[in-house]
Formats: C-alpha cells, sequence, structure tokens
C-alpha cells in the first residue's frame, strides 16, 4: 500500500546533522519539518531564496562549473550532462567526460547548458539571476548542447539521451539531476521557472505546474556523490558558491512530501515519519482528457464513482481491479464530471473536465 508522509524532527535543535542521514546543519536549522504539500513547498522557496546571496555573473558559471562539475573519478575531467561514453563510437558529442578546461563554443568542447533552457522562461531566464544559477547550468559537450536546444523534457528510456518524439530524453543518467534541478527552479524562482514549461506530460493531481515525469524519475534515479559534492559546495564559502542549496538533492523524498507521485529515496533516516492526507497517494490523469481516464493507487479502493454535474451516478465501479497500480475509465462522453473515490472508509472527491 502506498503511503505518503510527513517529515517530523526528532531533537533537531541538539544534533550537528551531517549530509547523509539527516538535514544538513546550519543551513536547515530551526525549519518547520512537520509542514507538508504547498506549506512544505513554500517555507523551502523561501529558505532557498534568503539564503542564496552570492549572485553569480555568467562569466563567473565557468568558473563555478570547473570546479562542481569535476568527474568523481578523475578530477582533471568534468562531466557533461546528456553524455554516456567517451569516443568508443568514433562521436565525441556522446562524451561523458572531458578535461575541465576544454571549454569554449568550438566543436570539441563544452560550455553551459542550461537544462532549464533560457527561452523557455517566462519571461526567458536571460543571462543574470536565473540565466546565471548554477545549480541548473551543467557542462555539456557544445554539440550535444546545442541537439538538446529548447526541447522540452520527455519521457524515454535507455542510456543514450536524445530526442523522443517532440522532446528530449536526457539519459537515464541523468534523469533524476534533471528533475530535482528543475524542482530547485521552480522553488527558486516560481512561475519565471514553472516545471510545465520545461517538461511534457501528464501533471500532478496535487500541482498542476508540475509534470508527473519529474516525480517519476526522482524516484528512479537517486542522488549521485556527484551531485552531493556540487550542492555542498554551493552551500560553501567558495569563491563561486551561491550559498544555497538544492533540497532535492539533500533529500529526494522532498518531493514525495510537497506532491505525492512515486516515493522517492528518503535519506534522512533521523526524522520520523507520519501517514498524511491520503489523498496525495491517488492520481487521476489525464486531466482534461479526450475520453480515457487513469486512475493510479497502491492502496485499496473500494469503489469509483463517476458523477454528472446535475448529481446524477452515471458509473460506480466497486473493487475496481488495478494493473500495475492502475485502472483505466474509457469512452467518457464530453463534459465535466465529479469523481468520488472511496477507499477505507474514507472518500475524495476529484473534478474531471472530458474535452
Amino acid at each position: 500500500m502506498r503511503k505518503f508522509y510527513a517529515l517530523v524532527a526528532t531533537a533537531l535543535s541538539s544534533l550537528a546533522f551531517a549530509q547523509q542521514g539527516a538535514p544538513a546543519a546550519p543551513y536547515y536549522n530551526g525549519f518547520n519539518w512537520t509542514l507538508t504539500g504547498t506549506s512544505l513547498r513554500t517555507a523551502l522557496a523561501t529558505l532557498t531564496i534568503n539564503k542564496h546571496t552570492n549572485n553569480l555573473s555568467y562569466s563567473e558559471v565557468w568558473d563555478a562549473l570547473q570546479l562542481v562539475d569535476r568527474d568523481p573519478s578523475n578530477t582533471s575531467n568534468v562531466l557533461l550532462v546528456y553524455g554516456w561514453e567517451n569516443g568508443a563510437d568514433g562521436d565525441d558529442t556522446n562524451d561523458r567526460s572531458r578535461d575541465r578546461f576544454e571549454n569554449g563554443g568550438d566543436l570539441g568542447e563544452w560550455n553551459r547548458e542550461h537544462t532549464f533552457a533560457q527561452a523557455l522562461g517566462n519571461p526567458a531566464l536571460g543571462q543574470t539571476g536565473p540565466g546565471a544559477d548554477a545549480h541548473h547550468l551543467r557542462a555539456s559537450d557544445v554539440q550535444r548542447n546545442n541537439m538538446r536546444g529548447n526541447l522540452k523534457f520527455a519521457s524515454g528510456s535507455g542510456i543514450p539521451s536524445g530526442t523522443s518524439g517532440s522532446g528530449w530524453y536526457p539519459g537515464d543518467e541523468w534523469k533524476g539531476d534533471i528533475a530535482r534541478m528543475m524542482m530547485y527552479m521552480y522553488l527558486r524562482y516560481g512561475s519565471q521557472c514553472l516545471p510545465t514549461a520545461v517538461g511534457l506530460g501528464a501533471t500532478a493531481s496535487t500541482d498542476a505546474n508540475m509534470p508527473q515525469i519529474f516525480l517519476q524519475w526522482n524516484a528512479e534515479d537517486p542522488v549521485s556523490q556527484y551531485e552531493d559534492n556540487r550542492n555542498s559546495y554551493m552551500d560553501s564559502n567558495g569563491a563561486f558558491a551561491q550559498r544555497n542549496r538544492n533540497p532535492f538533492i539533500d533529500n529526494p523524498y522532498l518531493a514525495t512530501v510537497i506532491w505525492g507521485g512515486p516515493v522517492a529515496q528518503n535519506r534522512w533516516p533521523n526524522l520520523s515519519t507520519v501517514d498524511y492526507a491520503w489523498e496525495t497517494s491517488v492520481s487521476v490523469y489525464p486531466n482534461p482528457t479526450h475520453g480515457k481516464i487513469n486512475i493510479s493507487s497502491e492502496a485499496d479502493l473500494e469503489e469509483i464513482e463517476i458523477i454528472s454535474v446535475n448529481g446524477q451516478v452515471i458509473m460506480r465501479v466497486q473493487n475496481p481491479v488495478f494493473s500495475d497500480n492502475t485502472f483505466s475509465i474509457d469512452n467518457l462522453p464530453k463534459g465535466f464530471y465529479l469523481m468520488r473515490i472511496t477507499s477505507d472508509n474514507k472518500s475524495m472527491v476529484k473534478k474531471v473536465l472530458v474535452n
């Protein structure tokens, strides 16, 4: 049975927490970990904005990436986002690692990839503020950066990055990094950097601005040492540190507490967990729909009812049988409906629009 949790601190004020195992101190000291959902998102946004006291120039980003994107297995190199091998197939655009001083704009060099593409911001990100935020800028092969361009992130699978339908799949190694960076940009810059502006597909039932694909990638691809290294530097006193952190690298589970979706890695076992708002354990998508609606849940549902605007029950399914945690309803006529979902003597109502 899928459960979602609020984080409850245990003697936070008396512990000097390390990065792994509990919230980093002193960065998170005094933070209210009993918050959930939108309240937690808002509080983390306030913290992230207030801590961001060193705003990098676009030229300083080169220096920052030479530090924070270093390859943990070869510190003379930087890792290249979207890359997966080092020239074995004769295609240098696939490189995963490259000399950290081979940066620029020519073929065979690496440059600054805006994972949240500049043009997709509202307004466009430019080269200051969000356009120079090293939390989402990554070293990337010049040509592969150009291949991605302004394509939105889309579902896919496999090691190689590349186009996927009308979008861009970052590759299995990078999808979690991408998801956590898009979540950070949403916290830090709000409506200028909506996740739906940069990701394709159905959105979370808890927040129409959050594509489900980012919640899925965050859960499927755990945090790497490389992500931890760059996050820790960004919170240091280094010359090219912003002084703020990406909380979703610190603990991917925070995304689960805020938006629901697949349960992500919880890196803070020193925090206890309690159940909250079972409604977030059920997703209804796509919504609006063109006739087919999916209900996703790992909880045992007792009944699903489709109710018209005049109160007539037009469909009732008792003890629905789920396949891969999903139950589908097909061929709903155009209109506006209420969907009542019942489980364990609790009910929720969701609005459904069929176009």
